[in-house]
């Protein structure tokens, strides 16, 4: 398995060793301090390998910590022009001028240098994106038919396939707690729901409590019944047909199946659920500061994007039903 180290060594950065060294330094403290997951370091690395390509076509030669001192804003206005010529994403040209501004941030702090040039640099701004959540009826039929789905593969002695049941355990736990897919595939043997509550480690080593409903409690039993492994308690608590831990591919792939046969939209997928979770409880009448918990979001205003959800389905509901609309 490919540890954070060797993703350092993997993206090139066109720069000095002194800059280099910063940044294995940087990376260092963005895993131990920020607990930043490998997928996020990767994602950090390679927008500030970028960054370096482009200070190297701009100065002609590897760029020095001189050189990162003495950028203009116009240069890093520069930056934002190539990114957009070379057709990248609004969001995420957004997420490697919040990487750049945050290893400034930590150079500045380490006494390495300082370029305050970087904080007049506005970055494009970009409409909120809407949480695309499955209808009730949906996420309902959803968690029926992955179990149908999911027969046929692989049976243990009785007959009964377990893979369907872990499959509709994992979705249950999505919709019925709203848990993301890496907080489901990462729960322990242990940590197995079996009473109100249990406890989610989520982003950041961030805990919170999360109320389980019986349904959850009953698809995670019924999935480990019939599991044919023995599952360590300190084991992961989903396993893939090798006994191995899940990958949440499996469960993606599974979804994507799902979309023909349920005549489901492309925006049908496993996090889908978690959106269809807090929709329906917002619709339902819980508050945002509550669903906010439950979620796990550092910012409310992250869980006030569920209000233009709910929005949305009032318009529509609103012009189908109105004669003059």
């Amino acid at each position: 398995m490919a540890t954070n180290a060797d993703s350092l060594n993997r993206i090139q950065f066109d720069c000095e060793p002194a800059l280099k060294e910063a940044i294995a330094v940087w990376r260092r403290w963005l895993e131990s301090e920020r607990r930043a997951s490998k997928h996020t370091l990767d994602a950090y690395l390679r927008d500030l390998s970028a960054f370096f390509i482009f200070s190297q076509n701009l100065l002609g030669y590897p760029a020095g910590v001189e050189d990162l001192r003495s950028f203009s804003a116009a240069d890093f206005r520069g930056f934002l022009a190539d990114r957009t010529e070379a057709g990248i994403a609004r969001s995420s040209i957004n997420r490697q001028m919040s990487t750049l501004r945050n290893f400034f941030k930590f150079l500045n702090q380490q006494g390495i240098l300082e370029n305050p040039a970087l904080a007049a640099v506005r970055t494009p701004k970009q409409k909120q994106a809407v949480p695309k959540a499955l209808s009730q009826q949906e996420a309902v039929v959803s968690l029926d038919a992955i179990a149908q789905l999911s027969q046929g593969d692989w049976h243990d002695k009785r007959g009964l396939s377990w893979v369907a049941k872990r499959d509709a355990a994992v979705l249950t736990l999505l919709y019925g707690c709203g848990l993301r897919i890496g907080e489901a595939l990462s729960l322990k043997r242990k940590e197995a729901p079996n009473a109100d509550v249990m406890r989610i480690t989520g982003k950041g080593n961030k805990e919170r409590m999360v109320p389980v409903l019986p349904l959850v409690i009953e698809a995670v039993n019924a999935y480990l019944e019939d599991c044919p492994f023995d599952l360590k308690q300190n084991g992961p608590l989903f396993v893939g047909a090798r006994g191995k831990a899940l990958d949440p591919g499996v469960i993606q792939r599974q979804i994507r199946k799902l979309r023909p046969l349920l005549n489901l939209p492309e925006t049908a997928t496993p996090h889908a659920l978690r959106h269809s979770f807090a929709t329906h409880l917002l619709a339902g009448g819980g508050d945002l500061r509550t669903i906010q918990e439950l979620l796990g979001h550092a910012s409310l205003s992250t869980t006030q994007r569920y209000t233009a959800v709910d929005e949305v389905k009032l318009n529509t509901e609103y012009k189908k039903a109105h004669p003059r609309a």
